[in-house]
């Protein structure tokens, strides 16, 4: 029989969730450290109600497991709720289109309706290196298999510049964060520094196996004429 509900906390946190949890059925609890096992859990059964404890919900990982759940419709029947362990907060995340709304409950407490975030948890890079939002050069998608490193661990291209990337990698990228950048040539290795302009946590769905980075990667000093040769090579 499929579990009721699903609950999701920090071990220490998690007996007294756990009791504020109504559900007709069995309650499977997962700690905050195992969002993946979490996620494949609910996509295999289906629970009625998703409980995020909201420490936990407050986190990029928290924040990319409700957006997953949200954005799959085979899941659309899932209540995602997120609540303090104290019992003094309950939110209902909804739809984005849905407007946000508190209602009364009969036991006189509240209840903030709220949309999911439109996006994944994003951690946002200061203004010094605002790549996501400023097209300083035009960029081009690059085929399929295209890769660069970043301090050694590989990274697929999704688009290029002479200026900046956007990159994907299994390995942890943070905003700000200063690279050393290795891009494979035909006759050559180009090789210059860089730094993580904004990054993005997103959990696996197909047809990604596990975890990944979503990043944009500023170039500090890279060869523009290189650079352009590459792109003119290698565009989608």
């Amino acid at each position: 029989m499929p579990a009721a509900a699903v609950v999701i906390a920090a071990h220490n946190l998690m007996p007294a969730l756990k009791d504020r949890v109504k559900a007709d059925g069995e309650i499977l609890a997962f700690p905050d450290t195992e969002p993946i096992q979490a996620l494949q859990t609910i996509i295999e059964q289906r629970p009625n109600l998703v409980v995020l404890e909201r420490l936990f919900a407050a986190t990029p990982r928290g924040a990319a497991l409700i957006n997953r759940i949200k954005s799959d419709p085979q899941l659309a029947n899932a209540e995602v709720r997120v609540m303090s362990h104290t019992g003094d907060y309950t939110r209902q995340v909804v739809k984005p289109s849905a407007p946000a709304r508190v209602i009364a409950q009969a036991d006189g407490s509240q209840v903030e309706l709220e949309p999911a975030p439109s996006s994944i948890a994003t951690e946002e890079a200061p203004k010094s290196l605002d790549w996501h939002g400023t097209r300083r050069a035009p960029r081009f998608r690059v085929r399929d298999g295209i890769e660069l490193q970043l301090d050694g661990n590989p990274a697929a291209v999704i688009d290029l510049s002479i200026v900046g990337a956007q990159v994907i990698s299994t390995t942890v990228l943070r905003p700000n964060q200063k690279v050393r950048i290795t891009v494979p040539n035909d006759d050559f290795v180009l090789r210059f520094r860089g730094a993580i302009a904004w990054a993005k946590f997103e959990l696996a769905k197909e047809p990604a196996k596990t975890p990944q980075y979503r990043a944009g990667v500023e170039f500090t000093d890279g060869d523009a004429q290189a650079l352009d040769s590459l792109i003119s090579r290698h565009r989608a």
